[in-house]
């Protein structure tokens, strides 16, 4: 009995020796790490996108992402040379930010900015963000993949077909946004009457310079002349000019026309000292030019917010529904 009893305390303690030798794993990598949405859009043109970031599935950081094998998802061919060709943009500088306020002139505006060379796309290896700046321009359409090595305490980790980039042209819905609209008829006392709001469109003209040409029309699609008066300022309320001052706002006979310079447009809210405008302006067209439907005798007073986030020239037309031009 006590020759089986030493000899259970020997297995033992040969058990409790081979756990002890056995190597401790450092750290953790998962089979899954992966983004949130496994095709990344990359819009051309755009100031700047960014993905999500790589999320780890518990995986022990830090991490060292790298973007391996790029290439056509359909033919396998290594991606064009322009996703590693160095392009010359304009960029604000590290602290500098736009005041519409102050930052009156280009001059003012191109003392905060400066060029610099940049690859359309980077890639983050700490996060595994990719982002793409404004000469993503120049990247063809097109469907990618790309693999992933993946280093940390663990060791190293080899992710095929890991993720597509989508180079897509934008529609107008990517460069075009419509933020506010509203509209009302004001006697000559100042008494209000809410009626229909304006309906904002957007056409895209040209991918040159940076232009805003704005024209409100009446319900069969009739210009108004902001040469003759027909379009006019409200007191101290925004426009075009209280969001980029860089250059005069020209008035033609059917439209207001405003460079804005830098793209989005407007790039920041307009904010006073007593009010938060946001991306606001505010129009009045007088009695003597417009006829409104069940308002006889009345101004009109279209109101309404819009971004452009893309340099280029635009039509951006503020159609009132219920107004006839005289």
């Amino acid at each position: 009995m006590k020759t089986k009893y030493s000899t259970y305390i020997i297995l033992a303690l040969i058990a409790i020796g081979a756990i002890a030798c056995k190597k401790i794993e450092n750290g953790f990598l998962s089979d899954t790490i992966r983004y949130k949405n496994n095709v990344i859009y990359c819009v051309k043109g755009m100031a700047l996108s960014l993905s999500d970031r790589i999320n780890a599935d518990g995986s022990t950081p830090p991490f060292n992402f790298k973007m391996l094998n790029l290439r056509n998802r359909l033919t396998g061919a290594p991606a064009p040379k322009e996703f590693n060709t160095e392009y010359e943009i304009l960029v604000f500088k590290t602290g500098m930010t736009f005041n519409p306020e102050t930052d009156t002139t280009v001059a003012l505006l191109n003392a905060k900015r400066e060029s610099v060379i940049k690859v359309p796309m980077e890639f983050n290896p700490v996060s595994g963000q990719i982002a793409f700046n404004r000469s993503s321009g120049n990247l063809p359409i097109g469907e990618y993949v790309f693999d992933l090595e993946v280093s940390n305490t663990w060791g190293t980790k080899f992710y095929p077909e890991f993720a597509q980039i989508h180079i897509i042209e934008p529609n107008i819905e990517d460069v075009f946004e419509i933020t506010y609209q509203a509209n009302n008829a004001s006697s000559d006392t100042e008494v209000f009457t809410a009626i229909k709001a304006p309906k904002l469109s957007c056409k895209k003209i040209s991918n040159e310079g940076a232009r805003v040409i704005l024209k409100i029309t009446d319900k069969t699609g009739k210009a108004f002349n902001p040469q003759n008066g027909e379009v006019i300022k409200r007191g101290d309320r925004p426009t075009f000019e209280s969001h980029a001052k860089f250059n005069k706002v020209i008035a033609t006979d059917t439209a207001l026309v405003c460079d804005f310079e830098v793209a989005p447009f407007p790039l920041v809210k307009y904010i006073t000292t007593t009010t938060d405008w946001g991306y606001l302006m505010y129009y009045r067209i007088p009695k003597a030019f417009v006829t409104i439907d069940g308002v006889p005798n009345n101004s009109v007073n279209p109101s309404f917010g819009f971004r452009v986030k893309m340099e280029g020239t635009y039509v951006v037309e503020v159609n009132l529904t219920d107004v006839t031009r005289k």
